[in-house]
């Protein structure tokens, strides 16, 4: 029951952050305009998140990769969490529409979730279920 679950949250998440990261590429304005002031080169570096997000949710489905790509995509989330409080700080509207605490408060709250998703999703951890 634990493998299938854990293969499925896989690929869930293999095709979340394998999409997440072709948007990135293909419609980088979104994450431009998320990303905070401080941030050097913002075109290279969304173009760059884009690449590492294909890489990682390739690197999930590659038994030999499956720990690295998840080391890595929790780093990453890791990462990206200031441009998602600066979304939610500085209100900023993406196409025109700005969203609510709604969607921010949970957003904010589960990066931790989606850090470990990525751990145990990728057998790096075992955390909480323990080894049998």
């Amino acid at each position: 029951m634990k493998r299938a679950v854990r293969t499925a949250l896989r690929w869930l998440l293999a095709l979340a952050y394998g999409y997440a990261g072709y948007l990135h590429l293909v419609r980088p304005e979104p994450f431009l305009s998320i990303t905070p002031p401080w941030v050097p080169q913002p075109e290279l570096v969304v173009t760059a998140t884009g690449i590492a997000e294909i890489l990682g949710a390739v690197g999930l489905m590659i038994p030999p990769l499956r720990k690295a790509a998840g080391w890595g995509l929790a780093l990453y989330a890791l990462c990206v969490w200031p441009a998602n409080f600066h979304h939610a700080f500085a209100n900023i509207a993406i196409g025109g529409e700005t969203l609510s605490w709604w969607y921010h408060g949970p957003r904010l709250a589960l990066q931790p979730v989606i850090i470990w998703w990525a751990l145990w999703a990728s057998g790096a951890v075992e955390w909480p279920f323990g080894r049998k």
